[in-house]
């Protein structure tokens, strides 16, 4: 089970924007106008807190901020917040990997084995790029026993990746290395391992080096702990309590008896997940952001300004994933959408939940951060958060929203 919300199905149909000089202008007014509004809607029915931000390259971003009622006594929501990003951090590893294999440094064809002896098992017979591109036969740590209870806040641990990859289960069914893809947040811990032995560098000061502070991201940093830095403001997350858990889930996944999120009681069967500690997640998912900074990361990214050609080809080469609405590429999704395809990543931990894309050149990208992960798998709030980021991808694209998801 991967911590994260993608679009799945194809989006609805979507004609070509209005036209050129003042028509366009009334047309983008409306389109702002009709966004606001579906985001409020999204917001009001369960994804309970919304932050929406769409550049077209032209310097005059479309931003949104919504929350429900109740959430403004926790903090105002601004679309300038911090935000975890979950397995959005997964580009960001690939591409500091992507460097170091045209540096020479790593080869997408090194085995596991070559770079952690002895910490993965069948590490002989995976390689770099099924780490990358989630065809390593590894299982997920998340929901195992041992994990399930740190996942949830319940227990308070630190976990090394040397701990994670150790309590990694195999595929269920059984899958051998380079065959199936199958997300799994223990390939990119062992990602991170891999960069640091191959660098000497920690994690955090890579990141640091190689991208945002190249690219100005003053906002962005890998979470250590449970505490958010101090400065900018940040979101709070909710997830529903244990019950109400259970039954948003029970169809996927049989969650333990008492199984539920740790935190302050909330309005309406909530729980504030803010203090949930996420630095397990580390270089599969450990990224504190906002969304300005991560679409400035993800435009330079597929524009070319991080990568050489040759490993930004490679990153963008996917094997099949339908649940992620395409194809996977070397820590890149590829969402294929009927307004256009669109490149980027999906993220999602205790209270967060995020979606961000750009277009084919990484001219134009869009953000939709949701301060609920779990509680917009319930049908409704799947529904209306699904229209939600159908009409701004639609919108970044140049594309008239949705007609018939509502905004009222």
């Amino acid at each position: 089970m991967a911590l994260a919300t993608c679009m799945g199905a194809a989006l609805v149909s979507c004609s070509e924007a209005g036209p050129d000089g003042a028509g366009r202008s009334a047309a983008g007014t409306a389109a702002a106008a009709r966004l606001a509004g579906l985001a409020q809607k999204a917001a009001d029915t369960g994804s309970l807190g919304v932050i929406v931000r769409i550049d077209s390259g032209d310097g005059k971003p479309v931003e949104v901020a919504r929350q429900a009622a109740w959430t403004e006594d926790d903090h105002r929501i601004a679309v300038d917040d911090r935000f975890r990003v979950g397995s959005n951090t997964k580009t960001l590893t690939a591409t500091l990997v992507l460097q170091q294999v045209a540096g020479k440094r790593i080869g997408l064809d090194d085995t596991v084995e070559q770079w952690l002896p002895g910490l993965v098992k069948g590490g002989e017979d995976i390689t770099v790029r099924m780490l990358l591109n989630h065809t390593s036969g590894l299982g997920d740590f998340l929901l195992t026993p041992q994990f399930l209870p740190s996942l949830t806040g319940q227990a308070k641990r630190a976990w090394t990746p040397q701990q994670l990859l150790a309590i990694t289960p195999a595929q269920d069914p059984p899958a051998e290395p380079g065959k199936t893809y199958s997300y799994s947040n223990a390939n990119y811990e062992a990602l991170g391992l891999i960069l640091e032995k191959a660098t000497g560098s920690g994690l955090a000061e890579l990141i640091k080096e190689k991208i945002t502070g190249p690219l100005g991201m003053k906002d962005s940093y890998l979470a250590t702990k449970a505490d958010w830095n101090t400065g900018r403001e940040h979101v709070t997350g909710y997830e529903p309590d244990a019950e109400h858990l259970k039954a948003i889930l029970s169809e996927t996944v049989d969650l333990p008896e008492g199984v539920g999120f740790a935190g302050p009681e909330r309005s309406g069967n909530k729980i504030d997940t803010s203090a949930i500690d996420p630095s397990w997640s580390w270089a599969a998912g450990g990224m504190v952001s906002t969304a300005r900074d991560w679409q400035r990361f993800l435009t330079a990214l597929v524009s070319g300004e991080l990568l050489p050609e040759a490993q930004l080809k490679q990153m963008r080469t996917t094997v099949d994933a339908p649940e992620e609405g395409g194809g996977y590429g070397l820590g890149l999704m590829r969402v294929d959408t009927t307004c256009g395809t669109v490149w980027g990543h999906t993220g999602g931990l205790p209270g967060y939940s995020s979606e961000i894309y750009t277009d084919a050149s990484g001219r134009r990208s869009v953000a939709v951060l949701t301060s609920t992960n779990f509680g917009i798998k319930e049908a409704k709030a799947a529904t209306t958060n699904k229209a939600l980021v159908e009409a701004a991808t639609c919108q970044m694209l140049g594309k008239s929203q949705p007609s018939d998801s509502p905004a009222g």
